[in-house]
């Protein structure tokens, strides 16, 4: 864009905020647009800029020369959405670079209409192929939940063992277990740092254990609690070392 065609821009653009255009004016803006042609999608940027209702009502829209060259883009882009590059057969690296350029400047410009529809995917996965899906546990013709709070506890439930309620302390989902104990400050028990192992093995779908094998688990908990309890006391019983010097 040289000067000329810069003030002639800059009377478009007066006729939307009555500057005065100078031939300073032209000249700057000249410069700044000096890669821009002045074309209809210039004109056109000018006429979207003035058209689009600014953030602050009380402010007053001033063209730019910045603001030119992004909506002059955004112009052009936009019929490039739907761009797809119509190969030859057999063609060279350098008639493809010039191919493809040459399609994307005649689009962009507007000289050539640009593709109207997308290319949609046609047809679907086969009865096998879905039958093999549903057989490794696909489950994606279920049904909707009827609920946000339905669809988030399906979702947590797949996380471990924080997604199944805790047969011990009744945590819900989503919950950490609790200690039996109640406190000034946890009244319905003290969160635990982990899962009861009843929740982990309900997550992990194993069974419960029977009132006997957790009586068994019980004591050896218990007896492996006394050996450590004995191991600290033994360390804290061990007398202090004496100091025998050389009677040399």
């Amino acid at each position: 864009m040289n000067s000329a065609e810069a003030a002639e821009l800059l009377m478009h653009a007066a006729a939307f905020d009555n500057r005065n255009g100078s031939t300073a004016a032209a000249k700057a803006w000249a410069f700044a647009l000096k890669d821009v042609p002045l074309d209809d999608d210039a004109r056109n940027a000018v006429a979207a800029y003035y058209t689009t209702a600014p953030k602050d009502p009380d402010a007053k829209l001033w063209i730019l020369p910045h603001h030119v060259r992004t909506l002059r883009t955004k112009i052009r882009n936009a019929r490039l959405e739907n761009f797809q590059y119509e190969p030859l057969a057999d063609e060279t690296t350098a008639e493809y670079l010039a191919r493809y350029r040459g399609q994307v400047r005649a689009i962009a410009s507007g000289r050539v209409a640009p593709p109207t529809d997308r290319l949609a995917l046609e047809g679907g996965p086969s009865k096998s192929f879905m039958r093999e899906l549903e057989a490794r546990g696909w489950e994606g013709n279920r049904t909707v939940p009827d609920s946000d709070e339905e669809s988030l506890a399906d979702t947590v439930r797949r996380s471990g063992p924080l997604g199944v309620e805790c047969p011990v302390c009744a945590a819900e989902i989503g919950h950490p277990c609790k200690s039996g104990r109640a406190t000034a400050k946890f009244p319905l028990g003290k969160p635990l740092s982990k899962p009861h192992t009843a929740r982990v093995r309900e997550a992990a779908g194993e069974p419960q254990l029977t009132v006997e094998q957790r009586a068994v688990e019980e004591q050896r908990i218990r007896e492996a609690s006394a050996r450590t309890l004995a191991r600290l006391a033994a360390e804290e019983n061990i007398p202090d070392a004496e100091i025998v010097e050389d009677a040399s």
